[in-house]
């Protein structure tokens, strides 16, 4: 399955972006839910709010397979270190 999903040309980056983005939406759904079902009270929203980020956990569990695979295969890509280390000052000898 990691493999099918890197042959899509997910990344263990849109995973870790999927994760923290259902962060987000958790606690929107439950800002949301509070205000849009006044009547409802704060035990409807709770529930909106933990289904949501039960997402969270499956994505950074993908992003690590994911992440380990790329290892493996060798697609990982280190562009903030490899952008440090090809615009660093070259050293004077």
């Amino acid at each position: 399955m990691i493999k099918k999903l890197h042959d899509m040309g997910i990344r263990s980056e849109h995973a870790y972006l999927a994760a923290m983005g259902s962060i987000g939406l958790s606690v929107i759904a439950w800002a949301g839910s509070l205000n849009a079902e006044p009547g409802a009270g704060v035990e409807r929203a709770d529930r909106w709010g933990i289904f949501v980020g039960e997402w969270a956990p499956t994505f950074f569990g993908l992003g690590l397979a994911l992440s380990q695979f790329e290892q493996e295969d060798g697609t990982l890509q280190e562009s903030g270190v490899r952008h440090l280390r090809d615009t660093a000052v070259p050293q004077a000898s």
